[in-house]
């Protein structure tokens, strides 16, 4: 498709696709209103070259004072943000940090590593049954499941790992895939385990000795400390020696192995640390709803977290981030229009990958490779 004809063709597509919901006079608005922002977009395109602009800084330009100021803000609105947010608002935003740990587990595969991976959730899926089952049968504490959590979804990791070494692309995702919906499967047919598709309720919350920490407001903290830690551990993985390897073999493996990289245990590896982070959300998550089914982990709750990691920038930290939070706190957002926000979503998604491929915040090393 031509540059030029891109920008007629997609307000079009969108209008068929509403056309069903909104008749014909709603299909020409809405026609009408992407025709207008693409040419806007394509005016400004073509004559961007031609405009002196200021650049915008990057933040690696910023002095090391402006640099822990903006750290210091953004640590003080967190930790003020449930003040400001009833309880509906904060559980959403409770649930979008969640998700924002997921994906930020995902990028360590899909980012870094380059291996496209579509059965994620099961790894969620083992930490959440995990401590489901630990906490009814045999009572165990919030804080001592969460390592156990992760170490059960890093054991799962393992074991899918060691049999895909030799895949990539398209054949790992369908094998990941299908591990995925066996792990389903099996949690809504083990009844005697797992509850079948009852599932299992009566979930203990997370508790210090007698003090309950069930509130949103505690689950908040205790979800911003998460992300915390997951977003420092990815930032130092993707500036390390390791992290750098992870991106030679997502660049070419061929040449990777040539230069010594072990891509065996480097993949080994990057399915065990994904799977660890994934675990360790489930059991924030059976404690957050108190109650688990197989219901809720399908292969689209794979699929919306990798479209976070796609949409924010793959290997991007803070992209990853935003990505999670469009895409969990915008539809609660807009929920008044429910019945177009699928469409919608799935508009800005082809949109995304037309017009910005690297995605809302790109990283710079991938930013630097596109410029190449």
């Amino acid at each position: 498709m031509s540059g030029r004809l891109k920008y007629l063709i997609w307000p079009l597509w969108i209008a068929v696709l509403v056309w069903p919901f909104t008749k014909l006079r709603g299909a020409l608005i809405v026609l009408a209103a992407a025709a207008a922002g693409s040419a806007l977009l394509f005016v400004l395109r073509s004559w961007a070259p031609r405009i002196a602009l200021p650049a915008m800084p990057r933040l690696a330009s910023f002095s090391g004072h402006t640099k822990t100021g903006l750290l210091i803000a953004l640590v003080l609105f967190s930790l003020a943000l449930p003040l400001c947010l009833n309880k509906y608002f904060l559980d959403v935003v409770v649930t979008a940090g969640i998700y924002v740990v997921l994906a930020l587990g995902l990028n360590i595969i899909v980012g870094l590593a380059g291996l496209l991976v579509l059965g994620y959730i099961a790894f969620y899926a083992v930490g959440a049954y995990g401590y489901a089952i630990l906490s009814t049968h045999f009572h165990l504490n919030f804080f001592w499941a969460l390592p156990i959590g992760a170490l059960l979804a890093l054991l799962a990791g393992l074991l899918l790992g060691l049999p895909t070494l030799r895949l990539r692309g398209d054949y790992l995702a369908i094998v990941t895939l299908g591990f995925g919906e066996i792990m389903r499967i099996v949690l809504n047919n083990w009844d005697g385990l797992t509850g079948g598709p009852n599932g299992i309720m009566h979930i203990g919350r997370p508790a210090i000795g007698a003090l309950a920490l069930g509130r949103p407001t505690h689950l908040y903290y205790i979800v911003l400390a998460l992300i915390a830690l997951a977003a420092l551990l990815t930032s130092r993985l993707n500036r390390s020696r390791l992290g750098r390897a992870l991106v030679a073999m997502r660049e070419d493996e061929t040449a990777a192995r040539a230069c010594g990289i072990d891509t065996t245990r480097l993949k080994v590896l990057a399915f065990c640390l994904s799977a660890a982070v994934a675990g360790l959300m489930g059991v924030v998550f059976a404690a957050k709803m108190s109650f688990v089914s197989p219901e809720s982990f399908t292969f689209w709750e794979s699929v919306m977290v990798l479209c976070m990691v796609v949409l924010g920038g793959m290997a991007s930290v803070p992209g990853v981030i935003l990505g999670a939070l469009a895409l969990i706190v915008l539809p609660e957002a807009f929920r008044g229009l429910q019945h177009y926000r699928m469409l919608v979503f799935g508009a800005a998604m082809i949109a995304m990958m037309i017009f910005r491929p690297q995605g809302l915040l790109p990283s710079r090393r991938r930013t630097l490779e596109l410029g190449e």
